[in-house]
C-alpha cells in the first residue's frame, strides 16, 4: 500500500512496489451492492464542483449484480430560483464572510477605532494588501457573482499609491475606467520617495535584480555596470506631488474613503512634502470623509503648526490621528509642542511615536538637551488632554505631565479613558549627567516611580480614566520581565508598587486595587558580573514588583 500524499504529509520521494491484481480475475460479484465507494473529503472546499452551476449530475446504482457502467447517467435540471443564482449564492452574505475570512484573513472595520491597551486599531487594514498570496486571493473572484463584489471589496479597500504625478495619473485613469471600484476604497495610503534616479536613460537591463539573485548572476551584473561607465546616482525627486495634488485625487476619485496614509520617508537632510501647487493658494480640497490620518515619517510632511493647521482644516470630521518618526530628532519634540497645545476639539483619539528605539541609554542624548532649553514637552502635551479621549505616546516623558493634565482637567467634564504611554527615558533637569535608563539605574527607576505616582494622584481629576498603562521597554535587558511598568484596568492595578503608591491609589480611586503585592524578586542574584534571575522571569512578566526591590540590581553592572 502507498503512503497518502496531503500538502501536510507529502507521499514517499522514491517510487514503491505495488504488485497489481489481474483485470481478468475481477468477477461481477465483485461489484456487489455491500461495497460502497469512497466519498471525497469533508475538507475539500468544493466537493462537487458542478453542484456551483449548470445541472446537477446523478449517478443511480442499483443493488443488482450488474456493473455500473450499463446503467445510464440521469441529468436531473436544478430548480431556477429567481434570481437563476447558484446554491452557494443563496447562503447569506455573511457566511461569505466568514468563509473568505478564513481563506484570507479577518477583515477589519472601516469603523474601527483606537480603544484602550489596543492602540494598534489599523493593524488589520494591510491584511489584503501585504498577504502573500493576494494573486490567489484574486482568482476567487472567478468563483461567482457573489464572490466577485466580495473579492473586489477585500482588494480594493486598501490601496497604496505612490505620490508622483504619474502614478496618480495612471491611478485616475484606471478608477475612470473602472468607477464601480470607487466605492471599495476605505483606506488610501500616499507615499512620497525621498530618491529619485538621476540619470533616468540608464540602461534598465544592467540593474541588479530587485529580487536575490544567485552569486554568479549577481557577479554579472555587477561586472557589467562596471564596464558600462554608468554609475547609477539619485537626486532629490522632482515631480512629487503636492498635498494640494493628493487632496483633490482622493476628493474627485475616492468618495468613500474614511483613512488616509501619508509617508513621508526618511533620508539625510530628506525634503519636506510641500502642500500648495503656487503660493497662491492658501487651503487645501476638502475631504470630509477622513476620520483617521497616519503620518509615517512625519517630519517630512508637518513640521510646523501652520502645516498641521492646513491639514486639520481640510479634514473637517478628522477624529484619530496616528504620527510617528523615523529618527529621535530635537526639531520633533518642538515641532510637536507647538501643535499639542492647540489640537481641533473634534480630534479625540491621538497616538504620538516620536522616539522607537526600544533601548536602554546610560546618558540622555544631546539633542534633548536642547529641547528643554526651548520648552518643557510634558507641559505642552498635558494641554491637549482636555480635548481628548484616548493617548497613546511613545517618547520622554517626567511626572510634570500629569500634575499639568490633572490642573487642566474637570471631572465633570473630563473624556479621557485611557492613556499609554511607553516610555524612552523619564526627562530630567539638563545638569543632571546620570540621566539614563534601565533597570539597574536606580535613578531612573525612582524617577519611573515618580512618575506612575503622579498619574496614580491624578485619577480623582481624570474621572473618566479607566485605562492608564506606563511602561519601559528595554530590548536589551538582561531581565526583561523586570522592566518597569504600572498598568490599572477596570480597577485592577499590576506592575510596580510601593507605599506612596497604594496610599495615593486609596484616595483617589478607593475601588481599585493591585492583584498583588510580592514582597522580593525571589532568587536574583549576581555571578561573574552577570544578573541571574529566577527561571519563572524569563517566561512570564511579575504581577508585582516592589520598588525597593530594584536596588539589589543596581550594583554589579556596568551599561556601556
Amino acid at each position: 500500500m502507498t503512503t497518502a500524499s496531503t500538502p501536510a504529509t507529502p507521499g514517499p520521494s522514491t517510487p514503491t512496489t505495488v504488485r497489481t491484481f489481474p483485470l481478468d480475475q475481477v468477477k461481477i460479484s465483485d461489484l456487489d451492492g455491500d461495497i460502497i465507494p469512497p466519498d471525497r473529503p469533508k475538507s475539500t472546499p468544493f466537493p462537487e464542483p458542478d453542484l456551483l452551476e449548470g445541472d446537477i449530475q446523478c449517478s443511480l446504482r442499483p443493488n443488482g449484480s450488474e456493473r455500473q457502467d450499463d446503467y445510464p447517467v440521469h441529468s436531473l435540471q436544478a430548480p431556477q430560483s429567481e434570481s437563476s443564482s447558484s446554491a452557494l449564492n443563496d447562503l447569506p452574505t455573511e457566511i461569505h464572510e466568514q468563509i473568505l475570512d478564513h481563506l484570507s484573513g479577518v477583515r477589519s472595520s472601516a469603523s474601527s477605532r483606537t480603544t484602550a491597551g489596543k492602540s494598534k486599531a489599523l493593524r488589520g487594514w494591510g491584511t489584503a494588501l501585504r498577504h502573500s498570496r493576494r494573486r490567489e486571493v484574486s482568482e476567487l473572484a472567478l468563483v461567482s457573482n457573489k464572490w466577485r463584489e466580495l473579492i473586489q471589496d477585500r482588494l480594493y479597500r486598501h490601496l497604496k499609491i505612490k505620490g508622483t504625478r504619474e502614478s496618480v495619473e495612471q491611478s485616475m485613469y484606471w478608477f475612470s475606467m473602472y468607477p464601480h471600484l470607487r466605492s471599495y476604497v476605505k483606506h488610501i495610503e500616499i507615499w512620497f520617495p525621498v530618491f529619485q534616479q538621476k540619470n533616468p536613460a540608464f540602461d534598465r537591463t544592467l540593474r541588479i535584480p530587485s529580487t536575490t539573485p544567485d552569486r554568479s548572476t549577481l557577479i554579472r551584473s555587477l561586472a557589467n555596470l562596471a564596464d558600462s561607465g554608468n554609475a547609477i546616482s539619485y537626486q532629490s525627486p522632482s515631480n512629487n506631488c503636492t498635498l494640494e495634488e493628493v487632496f483633490a485625487f482622493i476628493q474627485m476619485t475616492f468618495e468613500e474613503a474614511c483613512i488616509l496614509t501619508l509617508e513621508g520617508g526618511e533620508r539625510k537632510k530628506p525634503p519636506m512634502v510641500r502642500q500648495f501647487v503656487n503660493d497662491q493658494s492658501f487651503s487645501l480640497p476638502l475631504l470630509e470623509k477622513i476620520r483617521t490620518l497616519v503620518c509615517k515619517g512625519q517630519w517630512n510632511i508637518i513640521r510646523s503648526f501652520d502645516d498641521f493647521q492646513n491639514i486639520a482644516i481640510a479634514l473637517p470630521n478628522l477624529q484619530e490621528w496616528h504620527g510617528s518618526y523615523a529618527k529621535p530628532k530635537s526639531k520633533s519634540y518642538i515641532s510637536m509642542a507647538t501643535i499639542l497645545p492647540k489640537l481641533p476639539t473634534n480630534l479625540t483619539h491621538l497616538n504620538i511615536c516620536l522616539e522607537a528605539d526600544y533601548r536602554r541609554e546610560a546618558v540622555s542624548p544631546l539633542f534633548f538637551k536642547k529641547v528643554g532649553l526651548k520648552t518643557h514637552f510634558c507641559v505642552d502635551m498635558a494641554k491637549a488632554i482636555p480635548t481628548l479621549e484616548h493617548l497613546v505616546y511613545t517618547g520622554r516623558v517626567c511626572h510634570s505631565f500629569f500634575d499639568h493634565a490633572a490642573k487642566l482637567s474637570n471631572p465633570r467634564e473630563s473624556r479621557l479613558k485611557s492613556v499609554d504611554l511607553i516610555i524612552k527615558n523619564i526627562c530630567r533637569p539638563t545638569f543632571l549627567w546620570n540621566d539614563g535608563s534601565g533597570i539597574t539605574d536606580m535613578a531612573f527607576i525612582l524617577a519611573f516611580e515618580a512618575l506612575v505616582l503622579s498619574g496614580v494622584k491624578s485619577l480623582d481629576r481624570l474621572s473618566a480614566l479607566d485605562f492608564l498603562r506606563i511602561r519601559f521597554i528595554d530590548l536589551e535587558s538582561p531581565l526583561p520581565a523586570l522592566n518597569p511598568y504600572f498598568n490599572l484596568n477596570h480597577n485592577q492595578c499590576t506592575g510596580i508598587w510601593s507605599d506612596a503608591i497604594v496610599d495615593a491609589l486609596a484616595r483617589t480611586r478607593p475601588k481599585a486595587s493591585f492583584v498583588e503585592k510580592s514582597e522580593n524578586l525571589g532568587d536574583i542574584g549576581f555571578k561573574d558580573g552577570q544578573l541571574l534571575g529566577s527561571p519563572v522571569f524569563s517566561k512570564t512578566r511579575p504581577l508585582s514588583v516592589k520598588v525597593s526591590n530594584y536596588l539589589s540590581l543596581s550594583g554589579g553592572i556596568t551599561i556601556n
